[in-house]
């Protein structure tokens, strides 16, 4: 009886698990396939070469990807992918700033950009409740 009880959990658990590492895992993909597009988004406050940090989130979202998709890891995944998530931000606040420096950007992409910003807080709540769900099952 007690198995009936947790299978919603589980199975509510693991949709938005799996949402999160179809967002990561194609994005952490393309770390390595095209790396320039993201060093160029590493705020220039950080020490190195930006090309580490390229790699390093890559191979960040890649791992908590992959620790989404399995529901013995799921809980810590959704830890991971909140923190992540936080780790990324300044990344995409220096995005947003390079596209409004740029005249030649078109007004509307620099409309996206900023309304992108606030997704990241629905993205790390998802993380959470992920983490939470896998923990309760």
């Amino acid at each position: 009886m007690a198995e009936k009880a947790l299978a919603p959990v589980r199975v509510a658990g693991r949709r938005p698990a799996l949402f999160l590492a179809a967002l990561l895992f194609p994005m952490g993909v393309l770390h390595f396939v095209a790396p320039k597009p993201f060093d160029s988004i590493v705020p220039k406050y950080l020490p190195g070469e930006p090309r580490t940090y390229t790699y390093a989130s890559g191979v960040a979202e890649l791992g908590v990807a992959a620790a989404l998709t399995v529901p013995r890891t799921r809980g810590l995944g959704g830890r991971l992918a909140a923190l992540l998530f936080i780790a990324v931000f300044p990344a995409n606040v220096q995005m947003t700033v390079d596209l409004l420096d740029n005249k030649k950007v078109p007004r509307v992409i620099k409309i996206g950009s900023i309304l992108r910003l606030p997704l990241q807080i629905p993205l790390i709540t998802q993380a959470l409740k992920v983490s939470r769900s896998a923990r309760n099952s």
